[in-house]
């Protein structure tokens, strides 16, 4: 397989799609969608354009497929976003026109349940880009996260390197969409301690493969990922979703990712912080600090006996944790361990 190309950006001005090939909540939460939508035209100067079932909620695999494969058939629209994750995007993408796809790339935007398609572009040959949200990021409450913002800025309308920030805040307790009223307030955020770096002082380059890890292992079930030969020299990056997988679930699917020979593939692995913190789970603060370590702690362990000495990189602000830096997803990363710093190509 090709490495994958980067797609042309869009300009401010420009049409994009907006798309729900997952989980429809738009239709559940029009105000947290609308703001995500005002911002996409106000910050970014790019015109929305909705499809049959962007804001349709349960809308059948086959159409949603079919309003993804038609946004990169459409010549007027210069990217793609997704508005939200969700649990059944496996189902979806075995429905996405490919031959329409390749002729037509753009840059699509998502995480998550998105890991699905960011994976289909991938075999593809086609850079996507990991992160994004438009109910999550665009329509953050209060104000935008300004890491969030900047990243997302250069990622859809920029090329060439950008240095990834460690966060200064970071936060993983979202308002409550239900009650309109907290979308005039930031939510709770907590002090940012830097990355957590493992490993040996190298500098490592290479292209960006992984995702949401639950989503990972259900392709690894389905049998649609790249061969370990194919991902040989990647760099893994992984995040872990707000069904908030313990340290025990987190460290066998890895032992899994290790039993199929990918583990070995790997020179660097980027991290994510771990959300520790959901309505269903309300853990205290000591709380999300244990969970924290006990996550990078299930990461090393299950690494061990197949990765042969990679640079690791925790608490990187790319998951499901607020603010949320963009990836390129197939592009490339430079993980610099000597000076501590992570770049990547948009």
């Amino acid at each position: 397989m090709a490495y994958p190309s980067y797609p042309p950006k869009p300009k401010p001005g420009d049409r994009v799609a907006v798309v729900s090939p997952s989980a429809g909540l738009p239709a559940l939460f029009p105000h947290v969608y609308e703001l995500g939508l005002r911002r996409l035209r106000e910050e970014f100067g790019l015109e929305p354009v909705e499809f049959p079932t962007t804001r349709l909620a349960g809308a059948d695999p086959r159409d949603r497929a079919r309003d993804v494969s038609a946004a990169f058939a459409d010549p007027t629209i210069t990217a793609v976003l997704a508005t939200v994750g969700g649990d059944d995007l496996i189902t979806v993408t075995p429905f996405l026109d490919d031959v329409v796809i390749r002729a037509n790339p753009k840059p699509y935007f998502g995480y998550s349940d998105n890991t699905n398609i960011l994976n289909h572009l991938y075999r593809l040959g086609i850079v996507a880009y990991h992160g994004g949200s438009v109910l999550v990021h665009l329509g953050r409450p209060g104000r935008p996260h300004p890491l969030t913002f900047d990243s997302l800025r250069a990622a859809l309308l920029a090329s060439g390197w950008y240095e990834l920030t460690p966060a200064t805040e970071w936060g993983d307790k979202p308002n409550p969409w239900t009650e309109p009223e907290t979308l005039t307030f930031e939510p709770e955020m907590l002090p940012g301690e830097g990355w957590r770096w493992q490993g040996p002082p190298r500098v490592v380059q290479g292209r960006t493969w992984g995702g949401c890890l639950e989503i990972l292992h259900w392709l690894m079930a389905a049998d649609r990922v790249p061969s370990a030969g194919e991902l040989a020299g990647s760099v893994l990056v992984i995040e872990t979703s707000n069904e908030m997988p313990t340290a025990k679930e987190v460290f066998r699917i890895i032992r899994n990712m290790g039993e199929r020979g990918f583990l070995s593939a790997f020179p660097a692995i980027v991290v994510a912080r771990p959300k520790a913190w959901d309505f269903g789970n309300p853990n205290t603060l000591e709380q999300r600090i244990a969970w924290g370590e006990a996550q990078r702690e299930a990461v090393l362990n299950a690494l061990a006996p197949y990765a042969d000495d990679p640079v690791v990189v925790f608490d990187v602000d790319f998951g499901h944790t607020d603010p949320q830096l963009i990836l390129p997803y197939g592009g490339e990363i430079r993980v610099d361990a000597g000076e501590r710093r992570i770049r990547v190509r948009y």
